[in-house]
């Protein structure tokens, strides 16, 4: 009954995901029918179409791949802290990487490439710095949000005075602070697709590791487990891709929170299903976000990251209030 029911959700989530793909590829002042789309990308040269493939297919490949990164850390991020309420823009991560992200895309352009590591540093920092002052002879899930609170509005404090400062005149800087996936280029895919890919194989690796870091710690620990190199290599492999998504889009909030949670409902909490299906529900959600974000207020663009502020905030205050007796 189990395995019927992840097929269904399976069948119903991937055909979704193309559906919405095809509308966003359409939506706009230049529409194109999907069979002319066909024939313009792969029989004979179309301008209509070669216009949408440059203008739109950039923006959204990057969508989707920033949602599966986002939503995946948010995944291995649970695991790791056993904490339901863990998300890379909640706990300070993505703030931390988009800081770092920042600074090289001002300073040191010609580094762009390499963005996606140096953001992970500054990711890395951040998550250090989270579990360094959550730790009390242990670990809160309700500190670990707190800290995860005051590191996230310090470094985007940091970030929004220095794109004031400099009167937003670096239009990355912009894109990244604010989270603004319009004007995305192949260039941006390439780099996304590069270091995501490596991220999520890396992810397949480890999800055995996350079905143990489930268990007791003294439990794991008696059939064999060491819990602590296994929670360092799972951890490491969540702020990259949390700090990936960030380098490119930007902190785009409550998405590793919400992402993880349908999907546990939906397919169970074995990671070995949860993480692939968590790869395009994040693709989906993030995609329906951007998309909804064009149409809405169309000609006008509202961002991603405010669509998913708005659905993630009441999200956040539903868990807790349903995790009051564990968390406080």
């Amino acid at each position: 009954m189990k395995k019927g029911k992840e097929v269904i959700v399976w069948c119903i989530t991937v055909p979704a995901l193309l559906v919405v793909f095809l509308y966003a590829v359409n939506t706009g002042s230049l529409k194109v029918t999907p069979v002319q789309l066909f024939k313009g990308l792969f029989i004979a040269y179309n301008p209509q179409v070669a216009t949408v493939y440059d203008l739109r297919f950039p923006r959204i490949i990057v969508a989707m791949l920033g949602g599966a990164a986002t939503a995946v850390s948010g995944v291995l991020l649970q695991a790791v802290m056993k904490n339901p309420l863990a998300d890379p823009g909640i706990i300070g991560v993505s703030s931390g990487a988009s800081f770092v992200a920042v600074l090289v895309t001002a300073f040191v352009p010609s580094l762009y490439f390499y963005t996606p590591i140096l953001a992970f540093i500054g990711g890395m920092a951040a998550f250090i710095m989270v579990y360094g002052l959550s730790w009390k002879g242990g670990l809160s899930p309700l500190r670990i949000i707190l800290v995860g609170v005051a590191v996230n509005a310090m470094f985007t404090g940091l970030m929004s005075a220095f794109n004031s400062s400099t009167g937003s005149s670096y239009s990355g800087v912009a894109s990244i602070v604010n989270a603004n996936i319009t004007m995305k280029t192949w260039s941006d895919v390439r780099i996304l697709f590069v270091y995501t890919a490596i991220g999520l194989i890396a992810s397949v690796f480890v999800l055995g590791k996350c079905n143990l870091l489930a268990l007791e710690d003294k439990t794991a620990r008696s059939i064999g487990v060491n819990v602590t190199g296994a929670r360092i290599t799972v951890s490491v492999i969540a702020v990259l891709l949390a700090s990936i998504s960030t380098a490119v889009i930007g902190p785009i909030s409550f998405l590793g929170l919400i992402v993880p949670h349908i999907a546990r409902l939906l397919v169970g909490s074995n990671h070995k299903v949860l993480v692939p299906y968590s790869i395009v529900l994040g693709a989906l959600m993030l995609l329906c976000a951007d998309t909804l974000g064009r149409t809405i207020a169309a000609p006008y663009e509202i961002s991603a990251s405010v669509i998913m502020s708005v659905i993630g905030g009441p999200f956040f205050i539903i868990l807790l209030r349903r995790s009051k007796k564990n968390y406080g």
